[in-house]
């Protein structure tokens, strides 16, 4: 029994002090206020550098930028008229059956793969990029609209290209090793409300498979991955609130996987659960 005791209390040890090697004792979230309303084309990471020199904070190897969707989709020119938009026959039959939208229902449909829900004021897609979403994540809220205009934002094309070019700018522009999760808002299966995710990453383990390390009494994990990426934009969004509060990015340090060979790099894309292993479509 002794043995065995000390067996267990080497093993809590080095637990203790892997996990002490990979998170501080202390994480620090900034919002980064004061950004411009951004458009079509604007330099980003040159918008974001602005805003860190003013909120006194020096980039640093480790530290996270957590950037809004919206913010991305906008530089992108994802922005679209619904004025412009002309359903079709499919588009207006499940426009009728939701009582949404026709010319929003074309746009859902052309952003998504499949039809997973619908009723009346509800269409659950799965989107091109294999999210399951409500109306594809396309949003007017925060969406600038002038005259006739009827303003519509859909998400990025691929999410991890952009999180890994403004990753790659923000690197060359700093001089120091960081990471780039860019963060939506979404609803939850059986549960109220919604709450932050990553749609896009690059230089962190956007997915941390812990499957084999052992619990605090030598049990091997059998299951257990991390969604670290969604827990990130989780945190951020916290700040950078859903309404009219303009904080698109929040910066944050304390965080550090480099000292763990099983973190390695992952894009947000693989947090996304394969359909042959989805129970409830």
């Amino acid at each position: 029994m002794v043995r065995a005791f000390g067996s267990l209390v080497n093993r809590k040890k080095t637990f203790k002090v892997e996990w002490e090697s990979q998170v501080t004792d202390q994480i620090v979230l900034t919002p980064i206020d004061g950004l411009p309303m951004v458009k079509t084309g604007d330099d980003l990471c040159a918008m974001i550098s602005k805003g860190l020199s003013e909120a006194q904070i020096d980039l640093a190897s480790g530290d996270i930028v957590v950037v809004a969707q919206k913010i991305i989709s906008k530089v992108e020119g994802r922005t679209v008229d619904l004025c412009s938009v002309m359903p079709g026959e499919v588009a207006n039959s499940l426009a009728d059956e939701t009582q949404k939208d026709p010319r929003l229902v074309e746009l859902i449909l052309s952003e998504s793969k499949t039809v997973i829900r619908k009723k009346i004021g509800v269409l659950i897609v799965e989107h091109n990029r294999g999210w399951i979403m409500a109306n594809a994540g396309i949003d007017a809220s925060n969406v600038n609209s002038v005259g006739a205009q009827e303003n519509v934002l859909l998400l990025p094309i691929d999410p991890d290209q952009s999180a890994a070019e403004l990753r790659d700018q923000l690197v060359e522009q700093h001089g120091c090793d960081i990471a780039v999760v860019i963060s939506d808002s979404f609803g939850r299966p059986w549960r109220l409300g919604t709450a932050g995710v990553a749609i896009g990453a690059a230089g962190l383990p956007s997915l941390w498979d812990r499957r084999g390390d052992v619990d605090l009494f030598g049990r091997a994990l059998q299951v257990t991955q991390l969604a670290i990426a969604d827990e990130v934009a989780t945190a951020a969004s916290l700040l950078q609130g859903q309404t009219s509060e303009g904080r698109p990015v929040v910066h944050i340090r304390g965080l550090d996987f480099s000292s763990n060979d099983t973190a390695i790099e992952r894009p947000a894309c693989d947090l996304i659960r394969d359909p042959s292993e989805d129970l409830f479509r």
